[in-house]
């Protein structure tokens, strides 16, 4: 008897459904094809332990199996619960004459327990495409599942619970989520707060326009200045997230299984990947391609804390997504595609020793160590970062300062008001929300510069020797400084702040 049951393959962060085909006929053998991998290939073992301890049995006959579109590689062990029910139906041991409405999906423990499963927020969103009526899955995964609005969705603890649905009309506990609700509800705000960084205004200043414009920022400075502290805060003054993003972000969490119990992910995302971590692990990839860290970082914060530390190809291989905002991994039979639109916030010490331009400290490296520990950046990479900033120790009175500093919800205020004022100036287009992502086109314009802002840069640019690429970012760091002031026309005191910023492009630091 052939039976047909339903689950489904995510790459990227799209699902694919598949149809995993049943028959059962006299003879002997089981036959799984369709391109399976190991785990799939293992999966007979742990179903025949699971239906035995649930009263049921694979039963002896001719199995085939197949997992269609059979020229599509399957992976994982989350089809456990998929192909025992076609086993079950397909052998006449349970009634399930409406599993063709549902999809399936859980990896099983022998004991018939269910384990949770990868990507259930975009193979939920696939399911509803197709017009299933409902989704069954392990109920680790049923709040971020239900998200997605008009379908069923059905979390389970169990195979019994499954079999009972489908064999005798037990009914199931569907799980309702009101996105909105759960969406507002879960936005609480980050336990970092910029009230308790003592001193330091300037880089405060910094970090509030990094975050109004979107803009990429390196922190400069010797040890103990404050710079990890400063960058851990950078998500609270960083405008909420609108609903959109966040399901875009939970969608690429869920791929790789890292969705907590309350489903939707409500704070922008904050990573810190370790200085030794491999060009894979970062970007994304491998033989069966994941999302890599500043995958993981869209829409949120990816910081890199003593940048020459990185192996430089591991550096190098940014550039494209730090312009692209995505990253296309190519395989010789497919490829994916993983967005990555983050703000990049990096740290470096000033030279090897540490304390290169302290005044209170020795230079005890040579400008040959000095160079070939600032060549570890490139340049290329450096172009790509809107904003240089150096990070000086806080004084002793400053420290011993009782009195609170202005607080993120103050300076996200502002911030948010800049996001808004760019919403507006770029509504008419779908891929740029905010100055940082302006193409040529909407630098010229947007940026327009008076005659003493233009003779302003024009020096700054002959006189520091900077690239075009350094040139754009200039002009879009002060169109973001207009915008915290609300001004619409650029001038020179913008520009020149925007200068400033550029801390790595002067004499002295590389050369």
């Amino acid at each position: 008897m052939l039976k047909k049951v339903f689950g489904s393959a995510v790459f990227g962060v799209e699902a694919t459904t598949i149809t995993v085909e049943v028959n059962v006929d006299s003879g002997v053998g089981y036959y799984l094809v369709g391109l399976p991998d190991n785990a799939i290939k293992e999966s007979n073992y742990r179903i025949a332990a699971a239906l035995l301890n649930n009263g049921y049995k694979i039963p002896g006959k001719k199995i085939t199996i197949n997992m269609a579109p059979a020229d599509l590689r399957k992976e994982g062990s989350s089809y456990d619960l998929t192909l025992a029910m076609g086993i079950l139906a397909a052998s006449n041991q349970i009634q399930a004459d409406h599993l063709e409405q549902y999809l399936i999906m859980g990896e099983l423990s022998l004991d018939g327990s269910l384990q949770p499963i990868r990507g259930a927020l975009p193979i939920a969103v696939k399911a509803k495409e197709e017009g299933f009526k409902g989704f069954i899955l392990p109920s680790q995964n049923a709040k971020e599942a239900a998200i997605v609005d008009d379908l069923e969705v059905y979390g389970v603890d169990t195979i019994r619970q499954v079999i009972n649905f489908f064999d005798q009309g037990e009914a199931l506990e569907q799980t309702i989520i009101n996105t909105r609700e759960e969406f507002y509800k879960n936005l609480e705000f980050p336990e970092f707060d910029f009230s308790d960084v003592k001193g330091q205004e300037s880089i405060k200043r910094c970090m509030e326009i990094a975050a109004a414009g979107g803009h990429n920022i390196i922190l400069i400075g010797p040890p103990g200045a404050g710079k990890t502290m400063l960058a851990k805060r950078l998500p609270s003054i960083l405008p909420p997230m609108t609903l959109h993003e966040a399901l875009e972000t939970t969608k690429i969490h869920s791929v790789v299984g890292r969705i907590k119990e309350s489903g939707l992910m409500a704070e922008r995302p904050f990573r810190s990947p370790h200085h030794t971590i491999s060009n894979v692990a970062l970007v994304g990839g491998g033989s069966y391609p994941q999302p890599g860290e500043i995958s993981l970082s869209h829409n949120g914060v990816l910081f890199l804390d003593e940048l020459p530390e990185f192996k430089r190809e591991v550096l190098e291989v940014m550039r494209q997504p730090l312009e692209d905002r995505e990253v296309t991994i190519s395989r010789a039979k497919f490829t994916v595609t993983y967005p990555s639109s983050f703000m990049l916030v990096a740290s470096m010490n000033p030279s090897p020793g540490g304390y290169f331009n302290d005044p209170n400290a020795p230079v005890t490296s040579s400008p040959a160590e000095m160079q070939r520990y600032l060549g570890k950046v490139s340049g290329p990479l450096l172009d790509r970062i809107d904003i240089h900033i150096e990070v000086t120790p806080v004084p002793f009175d400053k420290l011993s300062d009782d009195r609170k500093g202005e607080s993120s919800v103050e300076i996200r205020t502002r911030v948010t008001q800049a996001r808004e004022l760019q919403t507006k100036r770029f509504s008419d287009s779908d891929t740029v929300h905010y100055n940082a992502q302006m193409n040529t086109k909407q630098i010229r314009a947007y940026c327009k510069l008076d005659k003493d802002s233009k003779a302003l840069l024009k020096n700054a640019m002959e006189r520091l020797n900077l690239s075009a690429r350094a040139y754009d970012r200039i002009l879009k760091v002060s169109r973001t400084i207009a915008d915290l002031e609300g001004v619409e026309a650029i001038n020179g005191s913008h520009i020149s702040e925007a200068i400033q910023y550029r801390s790595l492009d002067r004499e002295g630091w590389l050369g």
